[in-house]
This record gives C-alpha cells, structure tokens and sequence, in this order.
C-alpha cells in the first residue's frame, strides 16, 4: 500500500511538471495515458470522451478499446451515467461487461469534469489480475481527473 503511494505521489509530480501551462484536453489525455501506463504498469490506460449520450474513445495505451460505449453499459459507460468513480474486483461479475479485450479481470473508472461540473469523459484502467484496484487507485486518480477541471474542453476558433 505504501509503494503504491508513492508511484502515486511521483506520478502526480510528473504530470505537474511535464502539464504545467498545458490547457488542451486531448495533450493531457494522450500524456496522461502514457505517464500512468508507464508508472503503474496496467494493462489498459485510457480516456473516453462524452459525445451525447455516449462514450467515445479517446487517447489510451494499451490493446484496442472499445470505440463506443452507451451510458449506462459496461463500467465505463455506469461511471459516466452514475458519475461517480467505480471499482471493479472482477469485471466478469459486473452486470452487463463489455468485454473489449477479455484479457481484462479488474478495473477502475473515474469521471473527469469541466470546471463547471460537466462530465467531459472518464479515465478507465484494467489489470489482467483480478481485485487489484483499491481506495488507493481511487483518491489519487481523483486528484488527477481532478487537475483536467480547468482545462479549454471546448474548442475555440
């Protein structure tokens, strides 16, 4: 629990270092997705961006994703239409799993809001292991979904 702390308090310095002044969502998703994957490790490591009533696939790392997940389906979709961080033990045992890559066995979903407290997308993270995500993984990916609050999530020309 302790070193998982840690890869956490240097991970945070990281993205404060390298995202400082950044303000495009889709540099800090990309950025984010290899920053995380590389430190933590998981399996799968990536965004989906909210378009309508559904979720989108964004910038990730890791074997393919899912290109489009509906509110309400799967943990990523649940996430965003309960919009709250879920963790999942064993993927296989939430209702309604989309299996995008069945090597997957646990995961966390954590929504990322707008400054406004619009949700904007979700950070989704699977482990090939099964009960690996815990209170830990959910504080500190929080704090980071937290960071994107400010960030210029519409376009402007």
């Amino acid at each position: 629990m302790e070193n998982k702390k840690r890869i956490y308090e240097e991970l945070i310095t990281e993205i404060q270092s390298v995202l400082a002044g950044e303000n495009d969502p889709i540099a800090w998703m990309s950025t984010l997705s290899c920053l995380i994957r590389n430190k933590t490790g998981h399996f799968w490591v990536g965004f989906y961006r909210v378009r309508g009533k559904e979720l989108v696939i964004g910038p990730y790392q890791g074997t393919l994703g899912c290109l489009h997940i509906p509110f309400g389906k799967g943990v990523c979709g649940t996430c965003a239409e309960q919009r709250r961080t879920l963790v999942v033990p064993d993927v296989h045992q939430f209702p309604g799993h989309i299996a995008c890559d069945s090597r997957s066995n646990s995961e966390i979903v954590v929504p990322v809001f707008d400054g406004r407290g619009r949700l904007k997308a979700v950070l989704d993270m699977d482990s090939t292991s099964l009960a690996v995500f815990d209170e830990t993984d959910r504080t500190y990916l929080e704090i980071i979904a937290g960071f994107m609050a400010g960030l210029e999530w519409e376009i402007k020309v």
